[in-house]
């Protein structure tokens, strides 16, 4: 393939750019606030996860402070009106009185056992619901950070875009400038090997580092300037210059 001198050259400025376009395309693809994010929103599905569970295990022990307490009252009132009774003389049989007696004694009793336990679920609803509130605070804590990482994310996004954006406006223009044949080419060997064109510096190809032997600089110095050169080594089109050491 032929193709002039300077032509060739503008290749080293379509690969810079290029490795520009790929080191803002992978600073896109690993900026931390990513992995940030990432692991923000799994610490939140867990904190959700746990406070659906506290807020249940709080609402189960509501209500069975509810149907405790009933219990209490309903004890209570029975007590109450057996003693109203009691009080009343209207039973006047001993042996009545011996059974509403141990009746309301029997009573007093129960609603003492009774009111240890809303006293003992009280004490448990009350860790549990602080325990929501704890996990309630963290899962919240947990949704800003997380909204924080995404504004950092977005600003980085949106620089990176415009500098992205840039390099490829300056690429088209420099493409343009390049045969189409050479160009098809280069994009051909990029493909296959990230790179497409290296500079030769000093007698050693500038994409796989490797220096080449006197025999091939001796071929490259009989070559014509217009002659597309390849890298025996890495294949890339090697591009020369006034550092070639030719």
């Amino acid at each position: 393939m032929k193709a002039a001198p300077d032509a060739q050259k503008r290749l080293l400025d379509l690969a810079e750019l290029d490795s520009v376009a790929d080191r803002l395309a992978h600073r896109r693809r690993t900026l931390p606030e990513l992995a940030e994010i990432d692991e923000r929103s799994k610490q939140y599905a867990r904190l959700a996860t746990q406070v659906i569970e506290a807020e249940t295990e709080a609402g189960d022990l509501a209500r069975e402070q509810t149907k405790a307490e009933s219990d209490v009252d309903a004890v209570r009132t029975r007590a109450d009106r057996d003693q109203k009774r009691l009080d009343s003389g209207a039973v006047t049989s001993p042996r009545d009185l011996a059974s509403l007696q141990s009746e309301i004694a029997s009573l007093h009793k129960r609603q003492g056992d009774l009111e240890e336990v809303v006293l003992e679920i009280m004490e448990r609803r009350e860790a549990a619901d602080s325990k929501v509130r704890d996990l309630v605070a963290k899962r919240d804590e947990t949704a800003a950070a997380r909204s924080a990482a995404e504004d950092r994310r977005d600003a980085a996004l949106k620089e990176i875009d415009k500098e992205a954006a840039d390099v490829q406006g300056r690429r088209t223009g420099v493409a343009a400038e390049i045969p189409a044949d050479l160009l098809k080419l280069y994009q051909k060997l990029r493909e296959q090997y990230g790179v497409g064109a290296a500079m030769l510096r000093h007698g050693r190809c500038q994409g796989c580092k490797v220096a080449l032997s006197i025999a091939e600089m001796n071929s490259i110095k009989a070559a014509p300037h217009d002659e597309v050169l390849r890298c025996e080594e890495c294949r890339r089109i090697l591009v020369r210059t006034a550092e070639s050491g030719l």
